[in-house]
């Protein structure tokens, strides 16, 4: 029979994409993490392929937009770090395209055992053409993964 340490969760991510879903997204990962004593990572991508399509872009946009990311989850964070029962909480920005960046940089470095993340709400188009993120996760994450709803 499995040890209680071995059944839950030890190392969360929870993949954020700056919409307003994001917020309960990042709390219920925060209480998951809490319930398994587990290391809460915080992760977004900052979508290079749409700098990429303008051609040209300020150089210092992209630290704008990280500060302005990290500003929209400085509650959470604040939240998550004095929860005792997590024992780390970090955040991970990182510019590229999405889905390349969160295997590549994140998840295949952090190897978490759960990928929190939001049903981000694309029109039909959008959905036909690029694919949704959480079901990218669902099907190549090495790990458990959570969509929340």
């Amino acid at each position: 029979m499995a040890d209680h340490n071995e059944l839950g969760y030890k190392k969360i991510f929870v993949a954020l994409d700056g919409t307003e879903q994001q917020d309960e997204v990042f709390a219920r990962a925060t209480r998951i993490a809490a319930a398994n004593e587990a290391k809460l990572y915080v992760g977004h991508v900052i979508d290079s392929t749409v700098l990429e399509t303008a051609g040209t872009f300020p150089p210092d946009l992209i630290a704008e937009l990280e500060r302005s990311f990290r500003g929209s989850i400085a509650d959470g964070v604040t939240v998550a770090e004095a929860e005792q029962a997590i024992p780390e909480v970090k955040v991970c920005v990182k510019c590229g395209r999405i889905r390349e960046t969160l295997m590549d940089d994140m998840l295949d470095i952090i190897k978490p055992d759960l990928v929190v993340c939001g049903a981000r709400g694309l029109s039909n188009i959008k959905y036909a053409l690029l694919g949704s993120i959480s079901a990218f996760l669902v099907r190549n994450a090495p790990c458990d993964v959570l969509v929340v709803k």
